[in-house]
């Protein structure tokens, strides 16, 4: 093993002495703790549900420049200890000095530093970028190192699986020590013989998706009782298996339970008492594509599905079919993503030793069986100058300090199991990589989906992992090679060439991108000209990782090489509270730009009011892609992240950790284009995600826009209408005195009231009535004074459809469960009461363009549904021509929720009105955002990566 005291002692020995480090960050003679200003806060987390508090640590010490939200995070995750013990951390000094210690300990007795000066200097350095948020370790590092606990530091671990039952049971208990451990897993399971195959028994193989469901069940309990964080995993199939059409539509067809199961009224939510009956929910699922098939899929040939025993053909398969029903499967619940295994392979540094036929949870780490890979991230942003210029030469130096502080970290190293504790030893993965792309091109006035914004993107990321590989190299002739390189030494130099040719080939625009290209170029070539002489220490180098928690640790606008989520955020205050805030990327954007000082004011006050730059007053609409963000008014078309991520794979030794969003009108022929473009582009793995896809969601039935007949009227018609419309003076039709009404008794999470609507005796509704509360409170006089306004505005003619669209989806307490059988989850009062009118009073139509419709008749949408599956028809054809037929009048029932608020209003419990950037944006937006609710704290997580992460207490869905 190259990480034991022999090896590198050896290795020390025959190359001379160790690094001589230097200084970059800090000042010789002052430590860097002493250059902050510390103070002391409280931090307290409440129970999302009933506002009880379930953590509790008063007087820890952060410095002054950290905002809330990261002290709150690095204390509830990372100080270690029983709070209110002697022994719990209380100051980031202590988790700083813990973890950094270990470092420069394990560095000197394996012999990386020339001497104790050296060593003091590294740690200082470390010390100093940590403290100012210029980098953070993968989150294992802050759990488990300089602890009595097991010393894992790897995020990622990728899992082998072989075609017995031993294996399989292996697998199942490797995963649960994983999950254990804060970690994520991954694994093919192409080995297993198909269902389609037989035993030696003679009887029929089970099948890879039958060993599935235990190994989902085992995630789903390791999570529930998980300290830090829920499973996560990644499951693959080889798209020449067997059984690969089973597996495409496993999670599909689940996501087909959840609407019958959540119809019939039971607990479908995120989390909720119902939701483990569905299977298959705790894993990521990709398929393996190979450059075979994907030629097929181009061309329209056929395509061979090989038995595991003896590689026989089964079956051949039109390979346009098999990709539309992965395409498909993805459209319907954003599962399975695609994993390009030819082009994977093609960059792979250690073929002799084996193939890359799995990842971690979220594609990012890509290399050999049982293995692993720690992670760490540069923080972009603290490499950005006032001037609009980038700080090459500390991002270099920096790269250099973290790489060799991850490579010291094998070196003591704890790991699940003796196999992935081997190969990480013997061919040491590293993974590298940063956050804040999309904050940095923002600020630099860069649009994102840009060719200066992808060449800025493709040229940083160059230059890390060329001076990644540089280090590497130099570690080699110090402690020496990874063990694996002497058989793997030409492949791998192979690589090194294919990632400096790649270099070669990018085009900078601008003289950012071109000096950092100009360093970039440097490092490759110094760095394989010192491998070709040491060779490498480190078989892989860089990954982009989603850093979720890490990233709200650096107080990082933007996560791993994602665009802005959008330009307001929440704020979390000390003491308590938050705040709606414009980000402050978006001040030094127009600064960039050149806009005066009164001009950014007004711009920003206006991005406030409405959350996106549209109209803004004095920004010019050539400006406006700069503030394009991943959701919102201006939201980045899908191919524009496929772009992004092109331009930087070609140097990141792994993969991206990144999902395609997409909206939700995007068809099934989308999918295939991004799926097709990715293996086109050279990308190594791609998942999309569009919205809503997830939950509930019926078919579309509503009818084309009327408006839309108009468009080919004649001039002078429209004309008319025009000045009919300027000419016209609403008259207030009233009730006569005695009219027909009803009263309907609500209560909405636990807040009761009554409901009083009058109609106009030719039908009509044009009267409406709250009561709540007492008489003479402040609520009971407001919900009068918003009725008494609704009514006349009903009866000067404004459109009952008009108040259902505003009002439905406003999220606000009291929230949840209601006592009313037709709508058994509310996001608010407003939401429950206009939800309530539009089913009395509006026709099928109107309700079907609004996404309200009864149980009878989303139980006749599913009766179609099943028939057209029955028939093999396609469903998108089916219910455009055989739309649901439309009842005469509305009818009572439990309805289906609206698409668009079905990701946490659907199944919605009790929730704060507020409590994460995603939910702010829904607010200002008017737009549901695809995301769970977070395990710990029940705030809507946001997107990292392939992941999400939780703004409010660090919680992730993944690993980073």
């Amino acid at each position: 093993m190259s990480g034991d005291g022999v090896t590198t002692s050896r290795a020390r020995n025959k190359a001379g002495a160790g690094l001589k480090i230097e200084r970059v960050w800090t000042t010789e003679g002052v430590h860097p703790y002493d250059e902050v200003a510390w103070e002391r806060r409280d931090i307290v987390m409440t129970n999302w549900r009933d506002g009880s508090v379930n953590f509790e640590q008063r007087g820890v010490e952060f410095p002054e420049t950290w905002s809330v939200n990261a002290a709150n995070i690095v204390t509830t995750k990372y100080f270690r200890g029983a709070v209110g013990t002697p022994e719990r951390e209380w100051s980031l000094r202590q988790l700083i000095d813990r973890v950094v210690t270990t470092y420069r300990t394990a560095g000197e007795e394996y012999g990386y530093f020339a001497g104790p000066a050296d060593a003091e200097i590294f740690a200082h350095e470390l010390t100093w970028m940590l403290l100012h948020q210029v980098f953070s370790f993968n989150s294992p590092v802050w759990f488990n190192v300089g602890t009595p606990s097991p010393q894992q530091v790897s995020a990622c671990f990728i899992l082998a699986v072989d075609d017995s039952m031993d294996s399989i049971l292996d697998w199942y208990k490797e995963e649960g020590l994983i999950f254990k451990g804060g970690s994520g897993s991954g694994v093919n399971l192409s080995r297993i013989r198909s269902s389609r195959e037989l035993l030696s028994s003679g009887g029929n193989a089970s099948g890879p998706v039958s060993f599935m469901r235990g190994a989902d069940a085992s995630a789903g309990t390791i999570k529930s009782g998980g300290a830090t964080r829920r499973a996560a995993k990644m499951v693959i199939l080889d798209v020449d298996h067997p059984d690969i059409q089973e597996f495409v539509v496993t999670k599909a067809r689940e996501e087909d339970k959840i609407r019958a199961l959540r119809d019939a009224g039971f607990d479908m939510d995120l989390g909720g008492a119902d939701i483990v009956s569905v299977q298959y929910q705790n894993a990521n699922n990709s398929v393996r594509v190979s450059d075979e098939f994907m030629t097929a899929v181009e061309n329209g040939g056929g395509f061979d599905l090989r038995g595991r025993l003896d590689g026989a053909v089964i079956e051949t398969i039109d390979a346009k079919n098999l990709f539309r029903t992965i395409s498909h499967a993805a459209w319907e619940c954003a599962d399975p993503g695609l994993q390009y295994d030819d082009t994977i392979n093609d960059w792979h540094t250690c073929p002799e030793t084996g193939r890359i036929t799995a990842s971690n949870p979220c594609s990012e780490y890509l290399h050999l069986d049982n293995s692993s890979c720690n992670l760490a991230s540069l923080n972009l942003m603290k490499f950005l100058r006032a001037d609009g210029g980038f700080e090459v030469e500390k991002f270099v130096r920096s790269v250099e300090f973290v790489i060799t502080a991850m490579d010291i970290s094998i070196c003591f190293a704890d790991f699940p199991t003796e196999k992935i504790g081997e190969t990480t030893r013997a061919y040491r993965q590293l993974g590298i990589g940063y956050a804040n792309l999309g904050a940095l091109l923002m600020a630099s006035g860069l649009p994102y989906d840009s060719e200066q914004g992808r060449s800025v993107a493709a040229a940083i990321t160059s230059l890390m992992t060329g001076t990644a590989y540089r280090r590497s190299a130099e570690l080699a002739g110090v402690v020496g090679a990874y063990d694996g390189y002497a058989r793997n030494a030409e492949p791998h130099k192979r690589v090194m060439r294919k990632h400096a040719a790649a270099n070669d080939e990018i085009k900078p625009t601008g003289t950012v991108a071109t000096a950092i290209v100009r360093e970039a170029t440097k490092q490759w070539t110094q760095g394989n000209k010192i491998g070709d002489k040491f060779g490498w220490r480190n078989s892989q180098a860089s990954v982009l990782a989603p850093t979720g928690t890490i990233g709200l640790m650096m107080d990082c606008d933007t996560t791993g090489v994602e665009p802005d989520l959008a330009l307001v955020k929440f704020k979390k205050l000390v003491g308590g509270g938050s705040m709606q805030i414009v980000n402050q990327t978006v001040p030094r954007a127009l600064r960039s730009l050149g806009y005066p000082e009164e001009q950014v004011e007004a711009i920003i006050e206006h991005i406030a009011d409405h959350g996106h730059v549209v109209d803004a007053p004095g920004l010019k609409p050539e400006h406006y892609p700069v503030f394009d963000c991943a959701m919102g008014e201006r939201s980045i078309a899908p191919m524009g992240h496929v772009r992004m991520m092109a331009a930087v794979q070609p140097f990141i030794s792994g993969a991206i950790s990144k999902t395609v969003n997409m909206p939700e009108q995007a068809t099934v022929e989308d999918v295939e284009k991004i799926y097709f473009e990715g293996w086109k582009l050279g990308l190594k793995a791609l998942a999309i995600y569009r919205d809503n896809c997830k939950v509930g969601q019926p078919l579309s039935v509503a009818k084309p826009n009327k408006a839309a007949a108009t468009i080919q009227a004649p001039a002078a018609e429209v004309e008319k209408v025009v000045e009919k419309v300027v000419e016209y003076r609403p008259v207030r039709k009233r009730l006569p005195k005695k009219r027909p009404s009803q009263t309907v008794s609500f209560s909405v999470g636990g807040a009761e009231g009554y409901l009083t609507a009058s109609s106009y005796p030719d039908d009509g509704l044009g009267e409406v009535f709250l009561k709540m509360s007492k008489q003479g409170s402040t609520l009971a006089g407001v919900m009068d004074a918003f009725s008494v306004a609704i009514s006349i505005g009903l009866q000067y003619g404004v459109p009952l459809e008009t108040y259902v669209s505003k009002f439905t989806n406003m999220r606000f307490e009291p929230a949840g469960m209601t006592d009313d059988p037709d709508v058994r989850m509310a996001a608010s009062v407003m939401d429950y009461i206009f939800r309530r009118l539009a089913l009395d009073f509006l026709p099928y139509e109107r309700r079907a363009e609004l996404g309200i419709f009864t149980a009878s008749e989303r139980a006749a949408q599913l009766r179609a549904e099943a028939e057209a599956e029955a028939s093999g028809a396609d469903l998108t054809a089916m219910a455009a021509s055989a739309p649901v037929e439309a009842p005469t009048e509305p009818k009572t029932g439990p309805i289906a929720q609206p698409a668009q608020e079905t990701a946490d209003v659907a199944a919605a419990k009790p929730a704060p009105s507020v409590g994460s950037s995603t939910e702010l944006l829904e607010a200002v937006i008017g737009k549901a955002a695809d995301a769970p609710l977070c395990f710990t704290c029940g705030t809507k997580m946001r997107p990292a990566g392939s992941c999400y992460v939780c703004e409010g207490c660090g919680s992730t869905s993944g690993c980073s």
